[in-house]
Protein backbone atom coordinates (compact mmCIF):
# COMPACT_ATOMS: atom_id res chain seq x y z
CA UNK A 1 0.00 0.00 0.00
CA UNK A 2 2.86 2.36 0.79
CA UNK A 3 4.35 1.71 -2.66
CA UNK A 4 1.04 2.66 -4.29
CA UNK A 5 0.88 5.88 -2.29
CA UNK A 6 4.51 6.71 -3.20
CA UNK A 7 3.83 5.99 -6.88
CA UNK A 8 0.74 8.18 -6.83
CA UNK A 9 2.68 10.96 -5.12
CA UNK A 10 5.56 10.66 -7.59
CA UNK A 11 3.15 10.67 -10.52
CA UNK A 12 1.34 13.72 -9.10
CA UNK A 13 4.62 15.56 -8.47
CA UNK A 14 5.90 14.71 -11.97
CA UNK A 15 2.72 15.96 -13.62
CA UNK A 16 2.57 19.07 -11.41
CA UNK A 17 6.22 19.87 -12.12
CA UNK A 18 5.74 19.39 -15.90
CA UNK A 19 2.63 21.61 -15.95
CA UNK A 20 4.30 24.31 -13.85
CA UNK A 21 7.45 24.19 -15.98
CA UNK A 22 5.40 24.35 -19.21
CA UNK A 23 3.43 27.33 -17.92
CA UNK A 24 6.67 29.05 -16.88
CA UNK A 25 8.23 28.50 -20.31
CA UNK A 26 5.07 29.81 -22.02
CA UNK A 27 5.04 32.94 -19.84
CA UNK A 28 8.75 33.52 -20.40
CA UNK A 29 8.27 33.19 -24.20
CA UNK A 30 5.53 35.84 -24.42
CA UNK A 31 7.89 38.87 -24.42
CA UNK A 32 10.13 37.25 -27.02
CA UNK A 33 7.24 36.36 -29.30
CA UNK A 34 5.64 39.78 -28.94
CA UNK A 35 8.96 41.42 -29.91
CA UNK A 36 8.61 39.77 -33.34
CA UNK A 37 5.38 41.67 -33.98
CA UNK A 38 5.91 44.99 -35.82
CA UNK A 39 5.51 48.11 -33.72
CA UNK A 40 2.52 50.41 -34.16
CA UNK A 41 4.80 52.89 -35.91
CA UNK A 42 6.04 50.25 -38.36
CA UNK A 43 2.48 49.12 -39.03
CA UNK A 44 1.40 52.70 -39.69
CA UNK A 45 4.30 53.28 -42.10
CA UNK A 46 3.29 50.25 -44.16
CA UNK A 47 -0.42 50.93 -44.08
CA UNK A 48 -2.31 52.07 -47.16
CA UNK A 49 -2.99 55.80 -47.43
CA UNK A 50 -6.32 57.30 -48.46
CA UNK A 51 -6.00 60.35 -50.69
CA UNK A 52 -9.03 62.59 -51.34
CA UNK A 53 -8.93 63.80 -54.95
CA UNK A 54 -12.38 65.39 -55.30
CA UNK A 55 -11.09 68.97 -55.09
CA UNK A 56 -8.14 68.36 -57.43
CA UNK A 57 -8.56 70.51 -60.56
CA UNK A 58 -7.33 69.38 -64.02
CA UNK A 59 -3.61 70.15 -64.24
CA UNK A 60 -3.12 70.11 -60.45
CA UNK A 61 -0.90 67.72 -58.54
CA UNK A 62 -0.65 66.83 -54.87
CA UNK A 63 2.16 65.10 -53.02
CA UNK A 64 1.54 62.48 -50.34
CA UNK A 65 3.76 60.16 -48.36
CA UNK A 66 3.33 56.39 -48.42
CA UNK A 67 5.82 54.04 -46.70
CA UNK A 68 8.27 56.91 -46.39
CA UNK A 69 8.15 57.53 -50.15
CA UNK A 70 6.95 60.61 -51.97
CA UNK A 71 3.96 59.90 -54.22
CA UNK A 72 2.60 62.27 -56.88
CA UNK A 73 -1.13 62.29 -57.66
CA UNK A 74 -1.77 64.30 -60.83
CA UNK A 75 -5.13 65.06 -62.36
CA UNK A 76 -4.31 65.34 -66.03
CA UNK A 77 -6.25 67.76 -68.19
CA UNK A 78 -7.63 66.81 -71.60
CA UNK A 79 -4.75 68.70 -73.19
CA UNK A 80 -2.19 66.77 -71.10
CA UNK A 81 -3.70 63.46 -72.21
CA UNK A 82 -3.44 64.53 -75.86
CA UNK A 83 0.24 65.40 -75.37
CA UNK A 84 0.96 61.82 -74.24
CA UNK A 85 0.26 60.58 -77.75
CA UNK A 86 2.59 63.20 -79.26
CA UNK A 87 5.48 62.04 -77.07
CA UNK A 88 4.97 58.43 -78.15
CA UNK A 89 4.51 59.27 -81.84
CA UNK A 90 7.80 61.18 -81.95
CA UNK A 91 9.68 58.10 -80.66
CA UNK A 92 11.16 60.02 -77.72
CA UNK A 93 10.64 57.37 -75.02
CA UNK A 94 12.88 54.54 -73.87
CA UNK A 95 10.01 52.30 -72.67
CA UNK A 96 6.81 53.71 -74.26
CA UNK A 97 4.74 50.55 -73.66
CA UNK A 98 5.81 50.09 -70.02
CA UNK A 99 7.37 46.72 -70.79
CA UNK A 100 9.46 46.64 -67.58
CA UNK A 101 6.98 44.72 -65.42
CA UNK A 102 8.50 45.78 -62.07
CA UNK A 103 7.72 49.46 -62.77
CA UNK A 104 3.95 49.23 -62.37
CA UNK A 105 1.09 46.93 -61.37
CA UNK A 106 -0.60 45.03 -64.19
CA UNK A 107 -3.50 47.50 -64.31
CA UNK A 108 -1.09 50.29 -65.30
CA UNK A 109 0.42 48.59 -68.34
CA UNK A 110 -1.27 50.95 -70.77
CA UNK A 111 -0.54 54.24 -72.50
CA UNK A 112 -1.74 56.26 -69.51
CA UNK A 113 -0.06 54.06 -66.87
CA UNK A 114 -3.15 54.43 -64.68
CA UNK A 115 -6.55 52.98 -63.86
CA UNK A 116 -8.39 56.07 -65.05
CA UNK A 117 -6.65 58.14 -67.75
CA UNK A 118 -7.39 61.38 -65.93
CA UNK A 119 -5.52 60.44 -62.72
CA UNK A 120 -1.82 59.56 -62.59
CA UNK A 121 -0.28 58.09 -59.43
CA UNK A 122 3.54 57.84 -59.40
CA UNK A 123 6.34 57.44 -56.90
CA UNK A 124 8.23 60.73 -56.94
CA UNK A 125 11.69 59.21 -57.03
CA UNK A 126 13.92 59.33 -60.11
CA UNK A 127 15.00 55.85 -61.17
CA UNK A 128 18.56 57.08 -61.69
CA UNK A 129 19.70 58.03 -58.17
CA UNK A 130 16.46 58.56 -56.26
CA UNK A 131 16.21 62.35 -56.55
CA UNK A 132 12.75 63.95 -56.58
CA UNK A 133 11.82 65.05 -60.11
CA UNK A 134 10.10 68.41 -60.45
CA UNK A 135 6.75 68.78 -62.18
CA UNK A 136 7.09 70.84 -65.35
CA UNK A 137 3.77 70.49 -67.09
CA UNK A 138 4.11 73.34 -69.59
CA UNK A 139 5.23 72.67 -73.18
CA UNK A 140 8.74 73.74 -74.27
CA UNK A 141 11.35 75.21 -74.16
CA UNK A 142 12.56 72.60 -76.69
CA UNK A 143 10.53 71.01 -79.49
CA UNK A 144 10.61 67.59 -77.81
CA UNK A 145 9.21 68.63 -74.41
CA UNK A 146 5.46 68.14 -74.03
CA UNK A 147 5.42 68.49 -70.26
CA UNK A 148 6.13 65.99 -67.53
CA UNK A 149 8.69 65.57 -64.79
CA UNK A 150 12.28 66.80 -64.87
CA UNK A 151 15.07 65.75 -62.53
CA UNK A 152 17.43 68.75 -62.27
CA UNK A 153 20.20 66.77 -60.58
CA UNK A 154 21.27 64.84 -63.67
CA UNK A 155 18.81 65.89 -66.38
CA UNK A 156 16.47 62.90 -66.53
CA UNK A 157 13.12 63.63 -68.18
CA UNK A 158 9.80 61.81 -67.88
CA UNK A 159 6.58 62.45 -69.78
CA UNK A 160 3.12 63.03 -68.31
CA UNK A 161 2.73 59.28 -67.73
CA UNK A 162 6.10 58.98 -65.96
CA UNK A 163 7.74 57.29 -68.98
CA UNK A 164 11.45 58.00 -69.31
CA UNK A 165 12.88 59.81 -72.34
CA UNK A 166 15.69 58.28 -74.38
CA UNK A 167 19.23 59.55 -73.82
CA UNK A 168 18.89 60.49 -70.15
CA UNK A 169 20.60 58.91 -67.11
CA UNK A 170 17.40 57.37 -65.66
CA UNK A 171 17.17 53.77 -66.88
CA UNK A 172 13.45 53.12 -66.39
CA UNK A 173 10.05 54.76 -66.05
CA UNK A 174 8.90 56.22 -62.73
CA UNK A 175 7.25 53.55 -60.59
CA UNK A 176 3.49 53.29 -60.24
CA UNK A 177 2.61 52.16 -56.69
CA UNK A 178 -0.28 49.78 -56.07
CA UNK A 179 -3.48 51.77 -55.67
CA UNK A 180 -7.20 51.61 -56.24
CA UNK A 181 -10.23 53.86 -56.21
CA UNK A 182 -12.37 53.29 -53.13
CA UNK A 183 -14.77 56.00 -54.32
CA UNK A 184 -14.76 58.28 -57.34
CA UNK A 185 -13.13 60.97 -55.20
CA UNK A 186 -10.77 58.87 -53.01
CA UNK A 187 -7.72 56.82 -53.98
CA UNK A 188 -6.15 54.28 -51.63
CA UNK A 189 -2.39 54.03 -52.22
CA UNK A 190 -0.84 50.77 -51.10
CA UNK A 191 -3.73 48.43 -51.88
CA UNK A 192 -4.83 47.13 -55.26
CA UNK A 193 -7.65 44.88 -54.19
CA UNK A 194 -10.52 44.84 -51.77
CA UNK A 195 -14.06 46.07 -51.60
CA UNK A 196 -14.56 49.42 -53.24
Amino acid sequence: MTDDVDRNRRHFLTVATAVTGGAGIALAAIPFLSSLKPSARAQALGAPVEVPIGSLEPGEMIRVEWRGRLVFVLRRSKEMLERLDQTKEMDLLRDPDSAVVEQQPQFAVNGYRSIKPEFLVLEGSCTHLGCAPLPQFQVGPSDDWFGGFFCPCHGSKFDLAGRVYKGVPAPTNLRVPPYRFIRDDVIMIGAETGAA
